[in-house]
């Protein structure tokens, strides 16, 4: 919880990792070439009090991530987005089972979401089955650009990627957690364009999908999907560092988001530990346009909105319990909602 000027907010970190990028775990270049390029977007764009050695970022603690997102960081739950990068890491990058056992430790502080690989097919659709029924999922994490030997890609509307979507359904998988945003060397940036978002939101209306870092750099592409799906969603990881790097760059990005899917479907998140949630979630309280014509026709963001996208957006999506102190007046049913609110498109 982060408490300021007398207002409360309950935070849900919704894609965090516990990965484990160590050179005896690096297999390749390809997997030095990763963490390395990582590592530059969490130099460039933290504030310098924030920056770790890159020997710290390769493999932090157990002890570090507690204190990072609980201790200071005012998270209340974190969501791990297990992602796998079998081919550049001998045990896998930031597994369910690494994370699994955090969660298992701090039942009360994370939740795990799995992930698959379509381009297993039905070995692949067994052993998700598997991990459905052992870590009860609530969501997954995909990764459109991984590797799989000469396979440098998938789409979310392939024939097997579609099987597992129909698993989701069947089991209540319903978060659907994809990386849509800026590529990482050496992985292929068309792999991650959000085009086949659009085709599966239609075709899977029961499921939330999650467009984790906003579809950077393909913002307007991502913003015009989203409003004409109303089951997906934005994921700020990326976008959200802007906010001290290059804060004009961030408000518009907010704005942008705020006018075409509305405060109900974007989630906070700091991509930990590409960055920490503590100066995220203290800058973006206090954040307010720049005071100049070019942001005119931005609404207002208020700390009701910034409620919702620090936490109570995300605690809808995996049934959280949100104390009731911490949300909003309601009127009509207790969601933490105002029901009242005209869609973004009614605006």
């Amino acid at each position: 919880m982060y408490e300021k000027d007398g207002e409360k907010y309950f935070v849900v970190d919704e894609h965090i990792h516990f990965w484990d990028a160590s050179p005896e775990n690096t297999t390749n270049k390809y997997g030095e070439g990763f963490i390395k390029c990582f590592y530059d977007y969490h130099k460039n764009l933290s504030p310098e009090e924030y920056v770790w050695s890159l020997e710290k970022y390769r493999k932090y603690s157990e002890e570090d991530m507690m204190h990072d997102l609980f201790e200071v960081g005012h998270v209340d739950v974190g969501i791990f987005q297990s992602t796998y990068l079998s081919d550049f890491y001998n045990t896998g990058f930031n597994t369910l089972e690494r994370n699994s056992v955090l969660k298992d430790k701090y039942p009360d502080k994370f939740i795990v979401n799995g992930s698959f690989d379509p381009r297993f097919e039905q070995k692949g659709l067994e052993a998700f089955e598997r991990q459905i029924q052992e870590h009860s999922l609530k969501g997954v994490k995909l990764y459109t650009a991984e590797w799989n030997g000469d396979s440098h890609g998938w789409e979310l509307d392939d024939e097997w990627s579609l099987k597992h979507l129909d698993k989701c359904v069947e089991h209540g998988v319903k978060n659907i957690h994809v990386h849509k945003g800026p590529t990482i060397w050496p992985l292929n940036k068309d792999s991650f364009d959000v085009a086949d978002v659009d085709r599966v939101a239609s075709m899977y209306p029961e499921l939330n999908f999650i467009v984790e870092h906003v579809g950077l750099p393909r913002l307007e592409d991502f913003c015009w999907i989203g409003t004409q799906e109303p089951n997906v969603y934005g994921g700020l990881a990326v976008a959200m560092p802007f906010i001290h790097a290059k804060p004009r760059y961030f408000a518009q990005i907010i704005g942008e988001l705020l006018y075409w899917i509305g405060e109900d479907r974007i989630l906070f998140a700091s991509d930990y530990a590409l960055w920490q949630p503590k100066w995220l979630v203290e800058k973006f309280v206090d954040f307010q346009y720049p005071g100049d014509p070019e942001f005119d026709d931005y609404a207002e963001i208020t700390p009701d909105i910034k409620r919702k996208i620090l936490g109570l957006n995300a605690a809808k999506l995996y049934d959280l319990r949100v104390p009731d102190e911490l949300q909003l007046v309601t009127v009509g049913e207790d969601t933490g909602f105002d029901v009242t609110e005209k869609p973004a498109t009614e605006r």
